[in-house]
C-alpha cells in the first residue's frame, strides 16, 4: 500500500507521527510525507533549514516533501496564526505538484491546527484518493480554552470550517474516547469514526540505571518528581511552582523539568522570582531517545493540564510514554487522563490547577513505602501493554488504512 502522510510537523521535530511512519514502513508499505520546515517548539527554523529549503529530505529512507511556511516565532496570536495558514496554503498550492508517484490513501496527523487537513483534501480531490484524519486536538475548542481566539464570530467560522473538513474525510480517528461525542456533534456518523489512542515508541521501557550513570548526576538529591515534554500554556505549570512553594520547607522534594516550549523562559523567570531555585530544576531539552534514562532516575513522573472541560477530554501523549517506562505517575489532571491513571493503579491524581491538591499528592508519594511506588510502576506498565502497546495499535491503524484504501469504512 502507498501511503502519503500529511503533517505540519515531522522529523527532525519530535512527534509520534515519526514513529508511525517507520511502523508502517516496517509492515512493507511505501510511505511518503508532505510537511513543512521544522521549527517546533522553539519557533526558529532548525539548523540547515530555512526559506530556501531544502524541499526534499528523508528520514531513514522515507521520502519527505517540504513546503515553505512562516515560522512559529514566539507562538503568540498572529504569528502562530500565520504559521498555521502559511502551511495550509503552501501545501495546498504547491504540494500536489511536488508530491510525485501514486498514492492509495492519505493519512493526516492533526495535533493542531485542523487546517493541516486542507492540503490533504485538495490532494484527495485531485487524485481521487481516500483520506483518514487522526484527531489529536479538537477544534475550535482548543482555541477557546487557550484564548488564542476570543471573537465568537471567528470561532463560529472555524467551527464551520471544522465541520466542512470532517465531511470531506473518509475516516476520522480520535486519540481519546472522550473526543467521540464532540466529533459526532459536528455531524460525523458513527461508522466513519473510530477510537485510536496514542502509543509510545519502542525505546520507552523500564530501565535500571548504572550507579554511575551521568543522568543521576544531573538530577538533584532527594525525592525527584520529573516533568518531561512541552512547556506551554496547556500544561498550566504555575500549579507546579505553587505546590513547590507550599513544600519548600520539605527540602528533600525536588521538581525537575526536561523540555522546551513557549513558556520555558517564563518558567525560568518565575522560579527565580519565587526563589524556588533550590527545589525546582530546569534541565532544558534532551534527545527524546534518552528520556527513559531520565525517567529511571526519577521517583515519580508528573503530567499536568489546565482545568477546563476541553483538557479533560484529552489524553496527553506523555502519559503513554510514562506508563511504558513502568514508573509511578503523579497527575494534576482531570477527565480521561485521570481516569487512565486511576484505572491502571499506576499513580496518584490531584486536581488540575489545584496546588493544594498537588502538594498533598506529592507528600503522599514521599511517605509511601518504596515497594508501593514500585507496584504502581508495575501496574502502569501492565496497563500500557494491555491498552497502548505500539505494535498492537499500529496493526489496528494499518487495518483501518487498508480498509479505507479498499473503499470500506
Amino acid at each position: 500500500m502507498r501511503i502519503l502522510i500529511v503533517s505540519q510537523y515531522f522529523w527532525p521535530e519530535s512527534f509520534r507521527i515519526n514513529d508511525l511512519s517507520l511502523g508502517l514502513r516496517e509492515r512493507g508499505h511505501a510511505v511518503s510525507v508532505l510537511t513543512g520546515l521544522p521549527n517546533y517548539p522553539s519557533g526558529e527554523f532548525f539548523a540547515g533549514y530555512g526559506l530556501k529549503g531544502p524541499w526534499s529530505d528523508s528520514m531513514d529512507g522515507i521520502p519527505i516533501t517540504r513546503v515553505p511556511l512562516l515560522r512559529r516565532g514566539s507562538a503568540k496570536g498572529w504569528m502562530l496564526g500565520l504559521n498555521f495558514v502559511s502551511f495550509a496554503a503552501m501545501a495546498s498550492l504547491i504540494g500536489p505538484a511536488r508530491v510525485t508517484g501514486d498514492v492509495d490513501v492519505i493519512f493526516v496527523y492533526e495535533p493542531s491546527p485542523i487546517t493541516v487537513a486542507l492540503p490533504a483534501i485538495v490532494l484527495r480531490k485531485l487524485r481521487s484518493v481516500p483520506m483518514v484524519l487522526w484527531v489529536q486536538d479538537l477544534w475550535p475548542d482548543v482555541l477557546q480554552v487557550t484564548a488564542a481566539i476570543r471573537s465568537p464570530r471567528m470561532l463560529g467560522h472555524i467551527s464551520r470550517l471544522t465541520r466542512w473538513i470532517y465531511r470531506h474525510c473518509d475516516k476520522i480517528l480520535a486519540e481519546s474516547l472522550a473526543f467521540i461525542p464532540a466529533i459526532q456533534a459536528k455531524g460525523v456518523p458513527a461508522e466513519r469514526l473510530d477510537y485510536m489512542p496514542n502509543w509510545a515508541e519502542a525505546f520507552y521501557k523500564p530501565l535500571c540505571l548504572e550507579a554511575d550513570a551521568p543522568e543521576r548526576s544531573e538530577m538533584p538529591q532527594g525525592f525527584r518528581i520529573l516533568f518531561a515534554g512541552n512547556i506551554g500554556e496547556s500544561q498550566a505549570l504555575g500549579v507546579v511552582l505553587s505546590a513547590a512553594d507550599k513544600l519548600r520547607d520539605k527540602g528533600h522534594i525536588h521538581w525537575v523539568f526536561i523540555g522546551d516550549g513557549r513558556k520555558h523562559d517564563w518558567l525560568q523567570a518565575e522560579v527565580k522570582r519565587r526563589g524556588l531555585n533550590e527545589v525546582v530544576h530546569i534541565l532544558g531539552r534532551r534527545p527524546v531517545e534518552s528520556m527513559p534514562r531520565y525517567f529511571a532516575a526519577a521517583d515519580a513522573l508528573l503530567v499536568t493540564l489546565r482545568a477546563d472541560p476541553h483538557y479533560s477530554w484529552t489524553v496527553p501523549s506523555k502519559l503513554q510514554s510514562y506508563m511504558a517506562c513502568g514508573k509511578p505517575i503523579l497527575g494534576a489532571i482531570e477527565g480521561e487522563g485521570a481516569r487512565i491513571i486511576l484505572e491502571s493503579g499506576g499513580g496518584l491524581v490531584a486536581g488540575a490547577e489545584n496546588p493544594e491538591s498537588l502538594a498533598e499528592a506529592a507528600l503522599a508519594f514521599v511517605s509511601m513505602p518504596r515497594e508501593d511506588r514500585n507496584a504502581m510502576g508495575i501496574n502502569a506498565r501492565k496497563y500500557f501493554e494491555e491498552h497502548f502497546e505500539r505494535e498492537t495499535i499500529i496493526d489496528r491503524l494499518e487495518q483501518v488504512l487498508i480498509r479505507v484504501a479498499g473503499g470500506d469504512q
